[in-house]
């Protein structure tokens, strides 16, 4: 008899089945973050390598939709070509069958005496295990590595217990004659489709509706030609958090989640009517037989198989689809990518770098607005100066959209190491946008100066040259210790900054000098003070970047001005360095 009871208890073990599940993924994401990354860098337009980087990161979140997810943010932000996700995509619905295996072990040595040896086999022997091992390290452990290591633990501990839990619930079905005329509907295969695809994407989790099909195979009524049909259905209904997740994508984000779909309809479809033709030209009796839950992962596992000769056949179709299904609306103007993606949130660690991977195009935004902006002031040129206002225009977005995602980032569940550098981020991107600020500044100095026609003298002219070459080694000192995080060379950023304060103090002595001598006029003095205020102020920020380069890879907090304060007061190696670059830019 199945009680109220039953059913609540077949609720609660579903809702500890997918916290489990939640958990234990994302213990995994974290710890296996830098390698996920390694992964994706290894990114190529060999289908092959596609399919095995899916599989490999499937099994290690252990969650196709996750991966599915990610993917849809790649290609979302043009870190992914379409032909690219569909090899992944392909090698994510293989690793899904690995979740299958683990929760089979549920009903390891059921219905028959065991072993000692076998018995420690069973997840309820070992599973206890786990769980107090998991609680001891958060416990104890505070911080780092080793509390991924406990979520692992923790979340497959509940997963199983939500498991055997959903299992216990639905014992008692075995002996309703009414659970047993229900499962005779699902002698119709479109039925068991269309049941495996609602239950998957109402739960959007294959693996939990795989563990609820493993559960009621307990019951000694599920077939074969009953289970089946249900499988094939739970491939289609896994696509729904793809889909959902492609909301508000742009067109190929939308087409990465129809190649999904589109994938699994036809290669469910094509295994049916395979399946449906065989089973009416030969009578296979094992296929009325009751099928275990190593029966449904072994049924998942030859679909995946069947699904890889599929997908190398119609690879090209999927994308043809896709594109068909979400065209061009007006192929005479370009669609700006998305370069962030909260999709990635699902994955920090990507997120972050993703989210560091654009702050190093923000930062070559910078500077090639700063140096592009020094050329336009030694020799002025309309289409340059245009090209300045458009680089900071687009260091401005860079910002806006940085500046978001980093503080949406941060509430979500990151590492200390992830933690650390969406920190420094936050503070570079500032810094790099008063850059590109202060190279329109130099822009309107110089069409101030054409428009007035004013010109310096031969020794203001030698000294701006003069300064003008510090600044562009500083930023370039800068931008390539942030982009290639070489704490070295931001170390030799700091002494040169203080040069170019020197620099700016002589510089305007020299004017004031000039002046009393009638060689420079007052006016002369506000376009030169306005440039020798953005070279110094240039300066400064890059002496932020560095400083923050190299604090955060040494220290766990960020405190810019302590850490200026002790490099300065730190002896020979900066005073070496500052008086070379002394030497270096004399005037």
């Amino acid at each position: 008899m199945f009680t109220v009871f039953d059913a609540l208890s077949l609720l609660c073990g579903l809702a500890l089945f997918l916290y489990g599940m939640q958990v234990m993924s994302d213990g995994l994401k974290k710890s296996a973050g830098t390698k996920l990354k390694s992964f994706l860098d290894k990114m190529t337009s060999s289908p092959v390598r596609g399919f095995f980087l899916g599989l490999a990161v499937t099994a290690v979140v252990q969650s196709s939709s996750a991966t599915t997810v990610m993917v849809v943010g790649f290609v979302n932000s043009g870190t992914m070509t379409l032909a690219q996700s569909v090899g992944v995509i392909i090698g994510a619905n293989v690793g899904a069958t690995v979740t299958y295996w683990l929760t089979a072990l549920s009903s390891l040595g059921e219905g028959a005496e065991i072993s000692s040896a076998v018995q420690w086999l069973k997840p309820g022997s070992w599973v206890p295990i786990l769980a107090i091992v998991g609680v001891g390290i958060l416990m104890f452990i505070k911080r780092g590595k080793k509390r991924d290591i406990a979520a692992i633990l923790i979340g497959f501990a509940v997963l199983m217990c939500g498991m055997d839990m959903m299992s216990g619930a639905v014992g008692g079905l075995a002996e309703n004659e009414s659970f047993a005329e229900m499962m005779t509907l699902f002698r119709n295969p479109l039925f068991g489709i269309l049941a495996g695809t609602l239950i998957t994407a109402v739960v959007q989790s294959s693996a939990a509706s795989v563990g609820i099909l493993q559960s009621l195979c307990t019951t000694g009524v599920i077939t074969y030609n009953l289970a089946v049909p249900i499988i094939l259905g739970q491939n289609i209904g896994t696509c729904i958090t793809a889909i959902l997740s492609s909301i508000g994508a742009n067109k190929n984000g939308k087409r990465a989640a129809l190649i999904h779909l589109y994938f699994n309809i036809i290669c469910s479809s094509i295994c049916l009517a395979l399946y449906c033709l065989v089973t009416a030209i030969v009578d296979i009796p094992f296929l009325d037989g009751a099928i275990s839950s190593w029966g449904v992962a072994a049924v998942h596992t030859a679909f995946k198989i069947v699904q890889i000769g599929i997908g190398a056949l119609i690879s090209k179709l999927l994308v043809k689809l896709a594109t068909l299904s979400v065209p061009d609306k007006d192929k005479g103007t370009t669609e700006n990518v998305n370069l962030l993606d909260e999709r990635l949130f699902n994955t920090p660690t990507l997120a972050v770098q993703r989210a560091t991977d654009v702050t190093v195009d923000m930062a070559k935004t910078a500077y090639a607005a700063m140096t592009k902006a020094m050329s336009v002031f030694n020799s002025y040129d309309t289409k340059s100066a245009d090209e300045v206002r458009d680089l900071e225009e687009r260091a401005d977005i860079y910002e806006d959209n940085l500046g978001t995602y980093l503080v949406k980032l941060s509430s979500c569940s990151v590492d200390e190491a992830d933690h650390r550098q969406i920190t420094k981020l936050l503070h570079i991107i500032g810094d790099l946008e008063r850059i590109s600020d202060h190279s329109v500044n130099i822009v309107e100095s110089a069409e101030e100066m054409r428009e007035k026609k004013i010109t310096f003298s031969g020794d203001a002219d030698r000294e701006m040259t003069v300064i003008q070459a510090a600044v562009a080694e500083i930023l370039d000192m800068a931008i390539r210790s942030f982009t290639d995080n070489d704490v070295r060379l931001a170390g030799y950023v700091e002494p040169l900054e203080e040069v170019v304060d020197e620099l700016r103090d002589r510089i305007k002595l020299n004017h004031v000098l000039r002046l009393q001598k009638s060689e420079c006029t007052i006016e002369h003095g506000f376009v030169l003070s306005d440039m020798l205020t953005n070279y110094e102020r240039v300066a400064d920020h890059c002496s932020n970047i560095a400083g923050c380069v190299i604090e955060i890879s040494e220290f766990s907090s960020l405190n810019m001005h302590e850490y200026l304060d002790s490099v300065k007061r730190g002896g020979d190696h900066f005073k070496e360095r500052f008086e070379e670059y002394r030497k270096k830019y004399s005037l």
